[in-house]
């Protein structure tokens, strides 16, 4: 049982490290060839800010633990919304200028909506996941054509600002690139490991760890970045840390664990987990995008979030260990 805790704490530093560099060498060396700040805010770190959930799930379902993979996304969502954003708000009320942002927001209540409805009848089938998959691609190139096309916006400025202060030869930004990703592979399969081990361990499901542990793990990076951002008061690259992550999570690391793996859905997966990501996602909507108003998180706001994580939290350790 030492060794699972200690590969969880390995595989956990690792993987938030790992990702960190992957995600400055692509955004570097994505510059480097001319793409445009914005589109480098969209899709480069978006992706990159979720690739630690991609790999975790992707690996869990190959080994067959579906739950893990299921777990790892949606409690990566309630922890992006609840925990971090709550903890952004915190420190510094989150402002909503850009107009991408609020194009997004609604994007992420209805895409919630889908992998809701999906679950609705307990499984996620081959179909379900493809699905997904092919409204993922589609927001891609949604993101492309926005990146491409918008001429000003407040995120690729902060992007752009940002970028001005981290830059980095071409070589080390491919090392990095590289670097960062087959560390992320190798750290995410000693975390794989170490979770199902404590599972079985404590004689609890896959999905719980994955809710918990493996899901506030994997969030790391984007709690980093988003609190850097917010300190900074570059709040629309906090806000689209989460949104960018949370639609990657939802549909591509749900997507493709799917298709590794089609499973079987427990009825508090939906009743539950679900439910409380539509419930937060629902709310990050009405306090984000501010209708006749530029939205704002403000800081009653953030510590109304952080608690319904705590509370979320709590309540799934008292059902585990007294059930």
């Amino acid at each position: 049982m030492l060794l699972s805790f200690l590969a969880i704490t390995l595989g956990l530093a690792l993987l938030v490290w790992s990702a960190g560099k992957f995600v400055e060498g692509s955004a570097a060396t994505a510059g480097y060839f001319g793409m445009p700040p914005l589109l480098i805010g969209m899709v480069v770190v978006g992706f990159g800010t979720s690739a630690p959930e991609m790999v975790v799930s992707a690996l869990a379902a190959t080994q067959g633990n579906p739950g893990l993979a299921l777990g790892n996304a949606y409690g990566s969502n309630i922890t992006n919304i609840a925990l971090i954003l709550g903890i952004t708000a915190l420190i510094s009320p989150i402002a909503v200028n850009s107009q991408v942002m609020r194009k997004e927001l609604p994007i992420l209540a209805a895409v919630t909506a889908l992998a809701a409805w999906q679950l609705w009848d307990g499984e996620l089938t081959l179909m379900d996941a493809m699905v997904l998959l092919g409204v993922f691609f589609l927001l891609m190139a949604w993101s492309i054509r926005q990146g491409l096309t918008q001429t000003s916006d407040a995120l690729g400025a902060e992007i752009a600002e940002e970028m001005s202060h981290r830059s980095m030869p071409l070589r080390t930004a491919v090392l990095w690139l590289i670097a960062g990703l087959l560390l992320l592979i190798v750290s995410s399969r000693i975390l794989v490991w170490g979770a199902v081990e404590i599972a079985h361990g404590f004689g609890v499901s896959d999905l719980i760890i994955g809710l918990t542990i493996v899901a506030v793990g994997t969030s790391l990076p984007e709690l980093a970045s988003s609190v850097i951002a917010a300190r900074k008061g570059e709040h629309d690259i906090a806000l689209g840390n989460i949104l960018g992550s949370n639609l990657f999570n939802t549909l591509a690391v749900v997507g493709i664990a799917g298709t590794i793996s089609p499973m079987a859905v427990a009825p508090e997966v939906f009743y539950r987990d679900i439910a409380v990501m539509s419930a937060l996602t629902l709310l990050l909507f009405v306090l984000g995008y501010g209708f006749r108003r530029p939205g704002r998180i403000n800081r009653i706001e953030g510590g109304f979030l952080v608690i319904c994580f705590v509370s979320y939290t709590a309540y799934l350790i008292a059902t585990t260990f007294t059930s």
